[in-house]
């Protein structure tokens, strides 16, 4: 066979094999996960990280296959670690506020569905979470405005926490 027939097949494994684990990751995932106390919200975060280090995995497997060298999949691969380091420092990059949804996920109460107030001297706002995102946390206000707030400023900030009071 020739190499680029070889390749086209690996391919194919390949993209075949990831999308064999994204679906079965997620169906995983979903069933595990019924059972416990984590909210939807807090699963769908995790589906999609575990899917981004899927997919980050299979273009490494296929830059393999289509002749990119070690050495340049090592650059590549260290450039991407050094960029999430900054962002562990960094306070205004899009980065942090990836970094700041991680430890907003795993270390913060908030919920969707809880009501929160920011505690700004210079301008106080609350509203329901509605989405929680890599970047950004979405409130509804009383007015059913949406209002979009970096992960970062939510760690910056002081903020109170308080269950929605229905009726």
């Amino acid at each position: 066979m020739k190499p680029i027939t070889i390749q086209i097949i690996e391919t194919g494994v390949v993209l075949f094999c990831y999308l064999l684990t994204y679906f079965a990751t997620k169906t995983i995932i979903n069933n595990a996960l019924k059972n416990t106390q984590l909210q939807r919200g807090r699963r769908k975060i995790m589906i999609k990280t575990i899917n981004l280090l899927l997919s980050l995995t299979a273009i490494i497997l296929l830059s393999a296959i289509w002749g990119l060298k070690q050495n340049e999949i090592a650059i590549f691969a260290t450039s991407i670690l050094t960029a999430f380091g900054i962002a562990f420092f960094a306070q205004w990059s899009l980065l942090s506020n990836i970094t700041s949804g991680i430890i907003l996920f795993f270390n913060h109460p908030l919920k969707i569905g809880d009501y929160i107030e920011v505690l700004d001297k210079d301008y106080p706002f609350s509203g329901e979470i509605s989405d929680l995102t890599y970047f950004f946390i979405h409130l509804k206000t009383e007015n059913d405005k949406i209002i979009t707030i970096p992960n970062s400023l939510i760690l910056q900030k002081s903020i109170s926490v308080t269950e929605k009071v229905k009726g």
